[in-house]
C-alpha cells in the first residue's frame, strides 16, 4: 500500500512539474495584441521593428496606425492603444496628464527640392524667408527665375513641429499646400519644380534631392554631432495610467533593447543614446 502512495506521488509530481514546464513556455513566448498609433515619419522605422518583432513572436498581433505624433499621443493619452509614436517631444501638460517620452532615435528633417532645380545649398535664415514668404523666388537664392511653391505637412504632424521649431516660424508660415503625410509631401515635391518641402531624413527617396544646410549635409555624424540644424528625436510615448500586457512589455524592452540597434540604423535613423 505504501509503495501504491508513493508511486501516486511521484506521478503527480511529475505531472505538475511538467505543467510548471508549460507556463514558463508560455510565459517566454508571449501572445496578444501591440497597438501604435501616431507619427508618419516613423513609419519605416516602426514598421521594420515591428516586422522583426512579430516574427520573433509569432502569437502577437502587432499594429501601426499612421495618423500623425499629436493624434497618437492623444491616441496612448485616452487609452485607444499602446504606444504612441511622436517625432516631436512631448509638452510640459502633456507630461502633466501622465504620459512619458523615450527616445528610441534621432532624425535629420531633409529639406527637398526637385532634382532640376539648380539650388544646392540654403541656411536657416533663408529657409525662415522662404517659408514666412519674404523670399518668393528662386533667382533670389541663385536659381532660376521661377515662384518658389512652399509646401509643409498639416498641423499636429510632429515634423512641421519640428521644422517650424527649429526654424523659428511657428505661426508665420505662409504654406501653398499642407498635406497628411511624409509620402505626399515627397510625391508633390517631385512633380514641381519649383517646390520646396521638408521630411523625415529616413523617408527621403529618389525621386526628390536633399539640400544642404549652412553647407552641412544630414548624415550620421552631423545629426549625433549637432553639427546639422535641423534634426529632431523618433519617441515611443506610453501613459503612466495604463498598464502594459505582457505583449505590449515585451515589444518596449524589444526595441529599447540592444539587438534593435541594427534595425534602427537600417531604417535611415539613428538609434538614442
Amino acid at each position: 500500500m505504501k509503495k501504491i502512495v508513493l508511486l501516486i506521488m511521484c506521478i503527480s509530481t511529475l505531472v505538475l512539474g511538467l505543467a510548471a514546464c508549460g507556463n514558463d513556455s508560455a510565459d517566454s513566448s508571449p501572445s496578444g495584441k501591440v497597438a501604435t498609433d501616431g507619427s508618419t515619419s516613423m513609419e519605416k522605422l516602426i514598421g521594420l521593428l515591428g516586422e522583426t518583432f512579430t516574427n520573433e513572436n509569432p502569437d502577437i498581433d502587432f499594429t501601426y496606425n499612421a495618423t500623425g505624433s499629436s493624434a497618437g499621443i492623444t491616441a496612448v493619452s485616452e487609452g485607444r492603444c499602446d504606444f504612441g509614436l511622436s517625432s516631436r517631444s512631448l509638452t510640459a501638460e502633456e507630461k502633466s496628464s501622465g504620459l512619458t517620452e523615450t527616445v528610441i532615435a534621432y532624425d535629420g528633417i531633409a529639406i527637398v527640392a526637385n532634382p532640376k532645380n539648380g539650388v544646392k545649398d540654403l541656411s536657416t535664415e533663408d529657409l525662415k524667408k522662404i517659408y514666412t514668404g519674404q523670399i518668393k523666388n528662386w533667382n533670389e537664392l541663385g536659381g532660376k527665375d521661377m515662384e518658389i511653391v512652399v509646401i509643409g505637412r498639416e498641423a499636429g504632424s510632429g515634423t512641421r513641429d519640428g521644422f517650424e521649431s527649429i526654424i523659428d516660424v511657428k505661426g508665420q508660415c505662409n504654406y501653398r499646400q499642407e498635406l497628411t503625410s511624409t509620402g505626399d509631401v515627397l510625391t508633390a515635391v517631385s512633380k514641381n519644380e519649383n517646390a520646396i518641402g521638408y521630411v523625415s531624413l529616413a523617408s527621403v527617396n529618389e525621386d526628390v534631392k536633399v539640400l544642404t544646410i549652412g553647407g552641412i549635409a544630414p548624415n550620421e555624424k552631423t545629426i549625433l554631432r549637432g553639427t546639422y540644424a535641423i534634426q529632431r528625436p523618433f519617441l515611443i510615448v506610453t501613459n503612466e495610467n495604463k498598464e502594459l500586457s505582457k505583449a505590449a512589455k515585451a515589444f518596449l524592452e524589444f526595441i529599447t533593447g540592444s539587438d534593435a540597434k541594427a534595425l534602427i540604423e537600417k531604417a535611415g535613423v539613428f538609434p538614442g543614446k
